[in-house]
């Protein structure tokens, strides 16, 4: 039987970290945001690389669910899906993952403008996936009946093998310490747009250190994070510590 783990995130937000961290243990596959090309052809938002990751993807939504719903690459026993809530604009959702296993990664929403408008024009807050983050959530959480596991990256970075040995016990998979490094530079199983994307990534061995204060915002940025901030909240009263 496979495992599959969907982690559910938004940009900006050790998102590609905790795949590296999963993918170093020799019993899980991973996949970087499978959804992320329909997502592109079905809205036209001109982000980096995007018509390049168009043409490199599988990129209907329907074939790209029933391929996350199957056996994981190799035979593997477990498969950590890294998804973006704010991706589903077509017809499938979490609703259509009963059978996987959901998480949630949060990031203080100040760190995640800060970093996310060194990358690409933030133009507004649906682009960071706060809200859908939230809805989804109550979502499996009305499902399953309970709340569903989510982590902080402020907390994992204070704490990896504490709190990812948590994350593990509540996804039902075993701790593996393989989970804190891992090689440095761009991986197999990156979507393309890590090109553009993961330059700090690639040249990370484990998780970074601790970042501090949160960064001072203003103007536009500093609104864009104060519209975060609700969901952000709300979704911060579950994590795991």
């Amino acid at each position: 039987m496979t495992i599959r783990i969907a982690m559910w995130s938004g940009p900006r937000n050790i998102s590609t970290a905790m795949m590296r961290s999963f993918g170093n243990r020799e019993d899980c596959a991973v996949s970087d945001e499978p959804f992320y090309g329909a997502f592109l052809k079905a809205t036209g938002e001109p982000h980096p690389m995007a018509s390049e990751t168009i043409a490199d993807m599988d990129c209907d939504w329907e074939s790209v669910l029933a391929g996350q719903s199957g056996d994981a690459p190799d035979g593997r026993p477990v498969w950590y899906q890294k998804h973006m809530p704010h991706h589903m604009v077509g017809p499938v959702s979490i609703a259509d993952m009963p059978d996987h296993r959901h998480a949630f990664l949060i990031r203080a929403p100040e760190r995640v403008v800060a970093s996310y408008q060194k990358k690409n024009e933030l133009r507004r807050a649906e682009m960071l996936g706060f809200a859908q983050l939230r809805r989804y959530f109550e979502i499996e959480a009305d499902r399953s009946g309970k709340a569903p596991p989510v982590v902080d990256s402020d907390d994992i970075l204070a704490d990896p093998s504490g709190v990812l040995w948590e994350l593990c016990n509540a996804l039902g998979i075993a701790w593996d310490t393989a989970m804190l490094k891992w090689t440095k530079g761009p991986h197999p199983e990156d979507g393309i747009w890590g090109a553009h994307w993961y330059d700090k990534v690639n040249q990370s061995t484990g998780f970074g250190e601790p970042l501090g204060d949160l960064p001072e915002l203003s103007g536009e940025y500093a609104r864009v994070a104060d519209e975060c901030r609700a969901d952000y909240e709300e979704l911060k009263q579950y994590r795991i510590v």
